[in-house]
């Protein structure tokens, strides 16, 4: 086994005497010495090898040891600026001790000098460079892991605004707006819309457990699984049955995801709801009634098997609805509670112009609730209007 290199000690004084005394006691303490007989040389001495410590006389002629010591710390190099500093004074009393601090010392100790103080004070300052050097190192680590989670979230968020539908479908007589405001960079929200086979058009939406890299990855699942199941199914509740069960077969229950979907009739207007665990789906009614549609089963992929079932609408010309994540709630902070599926239905009449000023105005109120603090949790939320 190798042995560890002794600690390197830089000895100033100007008296030769008093240096050959400090050697003496420090090489018997296994430490290795340089020696300067003045503060400029002691400057010098630091270039050629960085000490571990500096042993520093206070009184030396021309540049004395708090001249050297001020120089010293203004340096540009850390190493040399940092390096641990034990001032040696001949002058007792608090008055020496303040003027040897004030220079930038980190200890001192007086003479004549006692060889066990002496050595307790330089174990303890080498203990403590030790110590610094590990937080820095330590802080070091935590800053490239930090950059490195920085470019993972920043290549998660690309990944998953490709997922999430950038522009609304052109599907005549309808009007429809969407938003996504995830708590940081990704989340565990998404929404989309498919085309059936039969023509009619599923909106759906979903919320998967947790943040971040993780939930992102669930919700680019969920869209996958959502995408088969419109291709192999044709109706809502079986789409929804068919995801439930590749869920749980992935995850077997160790995660789950909230879900809901409508699928709608362009032409007629007709639609058939199925929810899981989502927040109800809100129906806005031109004449200024409001209709909630809860979900009819658990969240996906808590069971094996859960029975879907279909609620069916007629959306009129005028009518509108809105299919959101829990996050719209808000976080019920301070005086104010938290939102209710009743008190945004409230936000949606009158029932505005476009579908994207009703998004606007109900974003708008549910932060004005929130005393105007970013969301605590992603939203997700679609607004879709039958044009009259």
């Amino acid at each position: 086994m190798s042995k560890k290199p002794a600690e390197l000690i830089l000895v100033a004084d100007d008296d030769a005497m008093s240096r050959r005394l400090l050697v003496r006691i420090l090489f018997s303490a296994g430490f290795a010495c340089m020696e300067a007989s003045d503060g400029l040389e002691a400057l010098k001495s630091l270039r050629v090898a960085t000490p571990s410590l500096l042993l520093l006389d206070f009184d030396m002629p021309g540049m004395n040891g708090a001249e050297v010591l001020k120089q010293m710390r203004k340096d540009g190099d850390a190493s040399i600026a940092q390096i641990p500093t034990i001032m040696l004074t001949g002058h007792g009393g608090e008055e020496s001790e303040v003027l040897c601090l004030e220079a930038g010392a980190d200890d001192f100790v007086t003479k004549p000098i006692n060889q066990a103080v002496l050595r307790a004070r330089i174990e303890t300052q080498l203990r403590l460079r030790s110590m610094r050097s590990q937080l820095q190192q330590q802080n070091d680590e935590l800053e490239a892991w930090r950059r490195n989670l920085e470019r993972d979230l920043a290549a998660a968020r690309l990944t998953q605004q490709s997922l999430i539908p950038q522009k609304a479908p052109a599907l005549p007589g309808w009007d429809i707006a969407a938003c996504y405001l995830p708590v940081i960079q990704v989340g565990g929200d998404i929404y989309g819309w498919l085309r059936m086979a039969d023509g009619r058009t599923l909106f759906w939406i979903a919320d998967a457990t947790g943040h971040g890299a993780s939930a992102a990855l669930l919700t680019t699942l969920a869209k996958l699984l959502f995408h088969h199941g419109t291709v192999e199914h044709n109706e809502p509740a079986e789409i929804m049955e068919a995801v439930n069960k590749d869920f749980r077969s992935i995850f077997g229950a160790r995660s789950f995801m909230t879900a809901m979907c409508v699928a709608v009739d362009p032409a007629t207007g007709r639609a058939s709801v199925v929810g899981a665990g989502h927040p109800p789906l809100l129906v806005a009614r031109s004449g200024g009634r409001t209709e909630a549609i809860p979900s009819s089963a658990p969240p996906l992929g808590l069971l094996e098997r859960s029975e879907f079932l279909e609620t069916n609408i007629d959306l009129e010309p005028g009518d509108a609805f809105f299919l959101y994540t829990d996050g719209l709630y808000g976080s019920g902070r301070d005086e104010n509670p938290r939102l209710s599926s009743e008190r945004l239905g409230e936000m949606l009449h009158p029932i505005a112009e476009s579908a994207q000023a009703l998004l606007t105005r109900v974003l708008e109120q549910t932060s004005m609730n929130d005393g105007g603090k970013p969301a605590p949790d992603d939203v997700a939320a679609v607004a879709v209007r039958r044009l009259k």
